[in-house]
């Protein structure tokens, strides 16, 4: 079980500003090196150092090395996952008297991010639940609170657009539902979700849009999410 001294030490990683803005950038999955990192956090070479290298202890973000550079990403999805929700939480809190003189808004304000966008390696945003509802709706995946299973006629369907799985798999890494940050809804992720948009991608489906987590719907796409999916984007 995680202590109380483990889960406070995370916190306090995460809840400085500069550390937030780092794991947030890295959250479309790409991996960055520390002077990146520096500008999108808006601190001092050496200032980022020290903040990377504490992430670095507390295994939320992992380095590569390649030639004479260094790369930080996020460790795990469960990492970025963990963002996602923290996000979630942090767009609900604030003054209760401004909240009910507002309608309340969910999620990012960018309508882009909203409709579709990357969070770490699976889909997420309006086309992302939206392909969940209609996999549940048909049978192929089984979603409960705790967790998520694909059935054989998933497994087949899966396969049928370019989605390789391992039958034999199973358990929350395999398939889970993530709650949608803007939707407040779960879409899917694990193995199933990070293959699935995979999938999508190659079959240019889904382009990612330059130095943003926001993902467009190409024509391709909007024809074959509505044939494959019964989503109408």
């Amino acid at each position: 079980m995680t202590s109380i001294s483990s889960l406070a030490e995370i916190a306090s990683l995460i809840g400085e500003p500069a550390r937030t803005v780092m794991l947030v950038t890295l959250m479309d999955g790409r991996a960055l090196t520390a002077g990146e990192l520096a500008r999108a956090a808006g601190v001092t070479a050496p200032t980022a150092s020290g903040h990377l290298a504490r992430m670095l202890e507390a295994s939320l973000i992992a380095v590569e090395a390649q030639g004479r550079h260094r790369y930080y990403r996020l460790s795990s999805p469960s990492v970025g996952a963990m963002l996602e929700q923290m996000m979630g939480v942090a767009a609900t809190v604030g003054d209760p008297g401004l909240i009910a003189r507002r309608r309340i808004v969910t999620g990012p304000r960018d309508k882009a991010l909203r409709h579709a966008r990357v969070c770490y390696d699976h889909l997420a945003g309006e086309v992302a639940v939206a392909i969940a509802d209609a996999l549940i709706a048909s049978g192929r995946i089984d979603l409960a609170r705790d967790g998520a299973a694909v059935t054989g006629e998933g497994l087949g369907f899966l396969a049928s657009v370019g989605v390789t799985l391992d039958a034999s798999a199973s358990g929350p890494v395999f398939c889970r539902p993530c709650l949608d940050w803007s939707e407040r809804r779960p879409h899917i992720a694990g193995a199933v979700g990070s293959s699935l948009y995979r999938s999508l991608l190659e079959r240019h489906w889904l382009r990612r849009v330059e130095s943003s987590r926001a993902v467009t719907i190409t024509p391709a796409g909007v024809m074959g999410l509505e044939s494959r999916f019964g989503v109408r984007v």
